[in-house]
């Protein structure tokens, strides 16, 4: 599998959270990072999943883990994990943006809106 196929490292990510969330005023659990234009959605334990459907869209099949201290990538082709090159620049969401998030929209009882 030629993993660089679907990774653009010279694209900055599109913001510090999900678009489509921050959009309709919703939350998220993780951020994904799209590797071929840079998008942020939300991911699979988000009860929006947004980067999948971002995936989905528009063929882009790769994603990048957008938390701090993750640096694993994620073929939806091969449905498999790997290590890829460094992107542009930030490689994760503000350290002081929480997770879940954002802060202010994160309900209280989110670990039970989780998807499975």
């Amino acid at each position: 599998m030629d993993y660089s196929s679907g990774i653009n490292v010279s694209v900055p990510p599109s913001g510090p959270g999900c678009v489509e969330c921050t959009a309709e005023g919703s939350w998220w659990f993780h951020l994904r990072r799209c590797a071929e234009c840079g998008h942020i959605g939300c991911c699979d334990s988000s009860p929006n999943r947004h980067a999948t459907a971002h995936e989905a869209a528009t063929g882009h099949p790769v994603i990048r883990s957008y938390e701090p201290g993750e640096n694993w990538f994620w073929d939806y082709r091969s449905s498999s994990v790997f290590q890829g090159p460094p992107l542009a620049p930030p490689e994760s969401h503000p350290l002081n943006q929480s997770a879940p998030g954002p802060a202010g929209r994160v309900p209280p009882d989110w670990q039970t809106r989780l998807s499975g």
